[in-house]
C-alpha cells in the first residue's frame, strides 16, 4: 500500500466531472486500498479519487467515531437515489485544508453503488454519514463544499483561504 498525494484547491482535477469506473480491476482495487490508507493517515473520514488526481468515480469513507470499530465503505460509481430532510453542519475538506464552513445538506439519503466485488449495494445514510456521502459524491461531480456557498461567502472564502495558504508556506 502507498500514501497518495492529496490535491488542494484550486487544482483543476478537483473541478472535473469524474469518469465512471467501467471495470473493477486490480488498478481500481489497489487505488481504493491506497485511498483508504491515505484517508486514515490524513486523517479524514472520506476521500474521493479526484482528490488524489484520478478522475474516476470511486470514494472511500469511514464515519465511525475514533473509539469505535471501523465502518469502512468503498463505493464505486455511487449515486444518491433519494433525499429527505435538511441539515446545516460545519464541513471541512482534505483538499481545502484549514477552512471550515456550514453547508446545507440532506439529512437522510439513499445511495446506490458497487462494492469492490462488483456487487450492487443500496443503503440509507443519515446525519453525519449522509453529509460525508454527499460531500464525497460532490467531488465526483467536480464540486467542492465551498461551491455551495453564496457568491459573497465564496469571495470571502477565497480571500481567507489565500491567507491560510500564505501562512502555511511561511511555516515551511
Amino acid at each position: 500500500m502507498a500514501l497518495l498525494t492529496i490535491r488542494h484547491y484550486p487544482d483543476p482535477v478537483l473541478q472535473q466531472v469524474a469518469q465512471p469506473v467501467t471495470e473493477i480491476d486490480e488498478f481500481i482495487k489497489t487505488l481504493a486500498q491506497n485511498m483508504v490508507e491515505t484517508m486514515y493517515a490524513a486523517p479524514g473520514v472520506g476521500l474521493a479519487a479526484p482528490q488524489v488526481g484520478i478522475s474516476q468515480r470511486l470514494i472511500v469513507l469511514d464515519c465511525a467515531p475514533k473509539d469505535e470499530p471501523s465502518q469502512l465503505i468503498i463505493a464505486v460509481n455511487p449515486v444518491v437515489v433519494s433525499r429527505e430532510g435538511e441539515q446545516f453542519e460545519e464541513e471541512g475538506c482534505l483538499s481545502v485544508p484549514g477552512y471550515y464552513c456550514r453547508i446545507h445538506r440532506s439529512q437522510r439519503i439513499t445511495v446506490r453503488f458497487l462494492d469492490l466485488q462488483g456487487q450492487a449495494v443500496e443503503m440509507v445514510a443519515e446525519d453525519f454519514q449522509a453529509v460525508a456521502f454527499q460531500h464525497e459524491i460532490d467531488h465526483l461531480e467536480g464540486l467542492l463544499f465551498v461551491d455551495h456557498l453564496s457568491s459573497l461567502k465564496k469571495s470571502m472564502f477565497r480571500k481567507k483561504y489565500t491567507k491560510i495558504m500564505e501562512q502555511q508556506e511561511q511555516q515551511l
